[in-house]
């Protein structure tokens, strides 16, 4: 197979002394037809999250880098041709986002509205993956759509008699769903690995979410290992899907912060040190924030602040390079949640915003 990265991302690898590996591009803005309105989510998510960056003078618009789309050509590596057309059909892009309307607009304003910001975001994880590599850490200010997979898989128990169980894993076509139309998470790993880059890769997914979709499009890979905090409570309810983590941990509204981070720290530390790894898929949704309608999570901000400094922290104690993508959130502050987050990662040294591009 054919690495998805283009010679356009290859040449953005190379930053100036003003770019800072973070990633983000205009187009990530899903703002048309009113659709906040009918889901709770915040549109604009992405541009507020740089504009407080902006305006906390820890970057300016030089130090952004800005991803290419991908094109139909590189999609068609991870999703199947028939669901890459599907997803345009008005009813399949309501189903996936979860707004009826949806499923009444013409299928150019799908495309254009709705499908091409979040294209636009898939190419920036892969861009992200491939910075991260580069210069020890990026963080694309998107992304994380971790309910899409280039697969379905189905487990298949077959009982010939009563002694033996044959387990048979059925591949089908690729599927979305929660607000995610491409896996980006699978886009981003398989390219690394495609272009030989990387050995063994870890999916750190704090998503308040279950990541059903990695999970499934990697069941049968014995080189990235799933590590996931979720609320089993809340969609997907995928439990077929839950036999392919390698590493569950499950967490709901009792949840305290203190325990959330010690629960984190524990179970994280012990997979890093079991295992090597040279590559960390860190999938940072803010959905576990209390009062969120969707993950029904009750963790304050200092504790996720917290949580993503203890990932990236443990990330620069064993070296390994680490991209963080921003994934769900659900409310109006998470925005400024994910600045404060990022800022704070650049006060402690874990990432540098107006220094050296690595790891100090």
């Amino acid at each position: 197979m054919h690495a998805f990265s283009s010679d356009d991302v290859i040449e953005k690898l190379h930053l100036n002394s003003r770019q800072r590996p973070l990633v983000y591009h205009p187009d990530y803005n899903v703002s048309a037809f009113g659709i906040e309105h009918f889901h709770p989510f915040d549109s604009s998510k992405w541009k507020r999250v740089i504009d407080f960056l902006k305006e906390w003078e820890l970057i300016t618009d030089e130090a952004i880098i800005e991803p290419t789309l991908p094109t139909f050509e590189e999609l068609k590596r991870v999703h199947d041709r028939k669901y890459l057309k599907s997803v345009r059909n008005p009813i399949k892009a309501a189903q996936i986002v979860e707004v009826g309307f949806v499923g009444c607009l013409p299928p150019c304003v799908i495309e254009s509205k709705l499908l091409h910001p979040l294209r636009m975001q898939a190419g920036g994880s892969v861009l992200a993956a491939n910075l991260a590599l580069k210069y020890g850490w990026s963080i694309n200010v998107g992304g994380g759509f971790h309910h899409a997979s280039r697969r379905f898989l189905k487990l298949l128990l077959i009982y010939p008699g009563m002694v033996i169980i044959i387990i048979i894993l059925k591949q089908t076509g690729s599927t979305g769903g929660g607000f995610c139309f491409y896996a980006d998470i699978t886009m981003a790993i398989r390219d690394l690995f495609d272009r030989k880059m990387i050995t063994n890769a870890i999916v750190v997914d704090l998503d308040a979410h279950q990541g059903n979709g990695h999970a499934r499009d990697f069941a049968d890979d014995e080189h990235v290992f799933v590590f996931d905090v979720f609320n089993p409570y809340v969609y997907p309810h995928d439990r077929e899907a839950r036999q392919f983590i390698n590493k569950a941990v499950h967490v709901d509204r009792h949840t305290k912060d203190t325990s959330y981070l010690s629960q984190l720290r524990k179970q994280l530390t012990k997979c890093l040190s079991d295992h090597e790894f040279d590559f960390i898929l860190f999938n940072a949704g803010t959905d576990c924030l209390y009062g969120d309608p969707l993950g029904a999570m009750n963790l304050s901000p200092q504790c996720i602040i917290a949580r993503d400094e203890l990932v990236f922290n443990l990330a620069k104690l064993r070296g390994i390079p680490i991209c963080m993508l921003t994934s769900g959130g659900y409310q109006k502050n998470n925005a400024l949640l994910i600045a404060e987050s990022i800022e704070n990662l650049h006060m402690k040294k874990l990432i540098n915003l107006n220094g050296s591009h690595t790891f100090q």
